[in-house]
């Protein structure tokens, strides 16, 4: 299938490892040109040039903290400068991490919500008058099975991401007449380094071993197994797409049937 993004330009942040470099990559070899961000840029070079070898396409590595509403904004002019402009922007950012109520306080929150809902609306609110202004554009914003379906011990990412599902249905809405979609991608159980970590945290605090909890983890999916990476970026590349023209406004679960709601 022609999925048309061929010479188009992609921003994907939070792109030097785990879902955003597998998201990367899986645009470049659909042809677009991509520009990368992270905060570490030793790792982030060694990205874009294990994406360009693979590939062919040229990968535009930035450093930045999506955290920064003055990084975001450099960034951007960065990739407007060595690309004119911006055609598909994939909001994507670390998780929040683990924690319950009790043990949170309003600094952790405030943490949450720059991180994974403001660091989308700034992102959002500057690649937007450039999509209006030529008719054609893509949004795919990345959350969590847990804005559907809250995981116990995340409550800041349960929070947060929520929030991110709120703003896309609603920014869908309003860009919709200028051929822009926005659309969100909430992925399950991924075996990314964050997924690792989360199991090794989790251990201690259970006395589990980590491949029990691994185990525990597929039994409650019923396709019984961990999605790779490269399986989300594959719903994200098609969003992407012009074959998905008429997708706006929808959150999209990448989880192996892990989420028990009809919506």
């Amino acid at each position: 299938m022609d999925l048309g993004l061929d010479k188009k330009t992609a921003l994907v942040t939070a792109a030097s490892k785990g879902l955003g470099k597998a998201i990367a990559t899986e645009l470049a070899r659909e042809g677009c040109r991509v520009a990368i961000c992270a905060r570490n840029m030793d790792e982030l070079k060694r990205t874009a040039d294990n994406i360009s070898t693979m590939t062919g396409s040229e990968v535009l590595p930035i450093k930045a903290d999506v955290t920064s509403k003055k990084q975001i904004e450099s960034m951007v002019q960065s990739v407007e400068k060595a690309f004119s402009h911006i055609d598909i922007l994939i909001c994507n950012a670390g998780g929040p991490p683990l924690g319950t109520f009790d043990k949170l306080d309003d600094s952790d929150f405030r943490w949450a919500v720059d991180q994974n809902l403001m660091s989308t609306i700034n992102l959002c609110r500057l690649a937007l008058p450039g999509m209006k202004s030529r008719k054609w554009g893509r949004i795919i914003n990345l959350t969590s099975i847990s804005a559907k379906q809250p995981l116990d011990n995340l409550m800041l990412s349960n929070t947060a991401r929520a929030g991110v599902l709120g703003f896309s249905k609603t920014l869908a809405n309003e860009v919709a007449a200028s051929r822009i979609t926005v659309n969100c991608i909430c992925p399950g159980y991924t075996l990314t380094d964050r997924l690792k970590n989360f199991a090794k945290e989790l251990s201690k605090k259970s006395k589990v071993s980590v491949g029990q909890i691994y185990a525990s983890w597929q039994r409650s999916i019923p396709a019984n197994r961990l999605a790779e990476p490269e399986e989300v970026a594959f719903a994200v590349a098609f969003l992407a797409s012009e074959r998905a023209a008429y997708i706006t406004g929808s959150a999209i679960q990448v989880d192996g049937g892990f989420i028990k709601s009809l919506f």
